[in-house]
């Protein structure tokens, strides 16, 4: 299949915005620089072709920008699949995240809101290829990090969230403390 390497620059460029998003859709692989939309549109264009389901494999190390891809390629079928105004729906579908960050991200030695989770973001297009739905399904990766964190890294964000929020009366019963 079809590898981009791509690189987190740790802050926004102006690649990818709508133009950006125009400028891919329709185009061929091999007709455009290497970019995360020219692989949307590719799997995007062998879907509508084919008539089958695509998956878009997004993978590295911890802060190589995977989530952030992610996005940008949902971003992309919600844009040529009509329903980024219709609807929102990139927003529906990433509106789980700061829940889902707060029980599945860590400070670790290289990002401080590091993504201890797989994901598995399955998105569905009805028969004029417009997004409908998605569904995410999320992997917890590392266990150990419950009872033990390395030097200079921390637990899960919601451990510390909750311990924060424990003077609240709806946590008194948890037995939570500083």
């Amino acid at each position: 299949g079809i590898v981009l390497v791509a690189i987190n620059p740790y802050e926004q460029l102006p690649i990818y915005d709508q133009g950006v998003i125009y400028a891919y859709s329709g185009q061929n692989m091999g007709d455009m620089d290497p970019h995360i939309f020219a692989v949307a549109e590719e799997a995007y264009k062998q879907m509508a072709r084919d008539e089958k389901n695509q998956s878009i494999i997004v993978s590295g190390e911890s802060g190589a920008g995977k989530t952030v891809s992610a996005k940008y390629a949902m971003r992309f079928f919600a844009t040529v699949g009509g329903s980024a105004s219709d609807t929102n729906i990139e927003a529906k579908v990433l509106a789980s995240s700061p829940i889902m960050e707060a029980i599945g991200n860590a400070k670790t030695t290289r990002n401080d809101n590091s993504s201890r989770f797989g994901k598995y973001i399955e998105i569905g297009f009805d028969k004029r290829y417009h997004i409908i739905g998605a569904n995410m399904r999320t992997y917890l990766l590392e266990k150990s990090r419950v009872v033990f964190q390395a030097e200079d890294e921390r637990n899960y964000h919601i451990f510390y969230q909750l311990c924060a929020s424990s003077s609240l009366p709806e946590f008194k019963d948890l037995g939570l403390s500083k």
